[in-house]
């Protein structure tokens, strides 16, 4: 099991070369240069080429991707803002760990709304108790978030004024825009759960312990549920690395100084040390989400376990 996991973290060597790679490319054939970015469009080519220059934009672009990867390894350096001339390490890291922060807070309010609602959907099915929840989900997942947000904004702050607008100084700050990215999560967590709690019920093993006379609630708690978690897990995940990706709309909605705002806001300054770091922070952070989910199913499922324990012995 430790050689698997070994594994899945040496393969993100060759995750953020490609990763580096294709952001260099992408880049290198997008119109624009910093210098004309930063300088304005009133300013004259000679300024600009000079700033490029400065800035080592003119480099070859083979050259520049490998003097990054070399200063990566040897100095842990990621560069300097174009931008700023600050170090991108320190300019983008704590807005990393904003982001992390509302990703987390997110995921986290919406497995605990929807994996209990999905199973008490799926016990009661075609009761009430199943209708009404699983109508109410399905509405809620087609609300985009920035419109769930901007409801948030209109009611809490500018009607009732009991809750911050914008920034990320208190937990009262957060409130809302962690409650804006995790409802649709909630709502899908709710309907995978169902869906996969409905099937895991009808199969034979839950079938054998019924008919042994075991109690419902073990039925239903030892024996479904642990199968019944595996796509579930796998939803959460992927719903977790796509909160760190995607909380753009939420940040510039709330004013939130996050990770995801800094790179779109510098994309039009083509600060590629920003944006290229910025990337790998979270390419690196999605990774390790998936190798977390992949371990949580060897500890749900024993199966998954031992397929890992053959891998990593051969």
């Amino acid at each position: 099991m430790y050689i698997y996991i070994v594994k899945r973290l040496l393969f993100l060597i060759p995750t953020i070369l490609g990763i580096i790679l294709i952001i260099f490319a992408v880049m290198n054939v997008t119109p624009g240069d910093p210098g004309r970015a930063i300088l304005g469009v009133s300013a004259r080519q000679d300024e600009v080429d000079a700033l490029n220059h400065q800035l080592g934009y003119d480099l070859p672009f083979l050259q520049k991707y490998v003097n990054y990867i070399k200063n990566i390894v040897t100095k842990g350096d990621f560069g300097i803002s174009y931008f700023t001339k600050q170090s991108v390490f320190d300019e983008i890291w704590p807005r990393f760990v904003l982001t992390i922060k509302l990703a987390l807070c997110g995921i986290l309010l919406s497995t605990l709304i929807g994996v209990p609602m999905g199973i008490y959907a799926a016990v009661k099915q075609y009761s009430l108790y199943d209708t009404i929840p699983s109508l109410i989900a399905f509405f809620i997942a087609s609300i985009p978030g920035f419109v769930l947000g901007m409801v948030l904004l209109y009611v809490f702050s500018l009607k009732l004024n009991i809750l911050p607008s914008y920034g990320a100084k208190t937990i009262r700050h957060l409130i809302m825009p962690v409650f804006a990215i995790s409802i649709s999560a909630a709502a899908q967590n709710m309907r995978f759960t169902k869906s996969s709690m409905l099937e895991s019920v009808r199969q034979d093993y839950v079938r054998t312990a019924r008919a042994k006379g075991l109690p419902e609630s073990t039925v239903i708690w030892k024996h479904a549920l642990k199968n019944a978690l595996l796509p579930v897990v796998t939803q959460i995940g992927l719903n977790l690395g796509l909160l760190i990706c995607g909380a753009v709309v939420i940040e510039k909605l709330f004013s939130l100084p996050g990770i995801g705002g800094l790179i779109v806001d510098r994309i039009s300054f083509k600060d590629e040390p920003v944006i290229i770091a910025g990337t790998i922070l979270i390419a690196v952070c999605f990774t390790i989400v998936m190798l977390i989910v992949d371990l949580v199913y060897a500890y749900i499922d024993p199966r998954i376990r031992a397929k890992y324990s053959r891998t990593s012995t051969k």
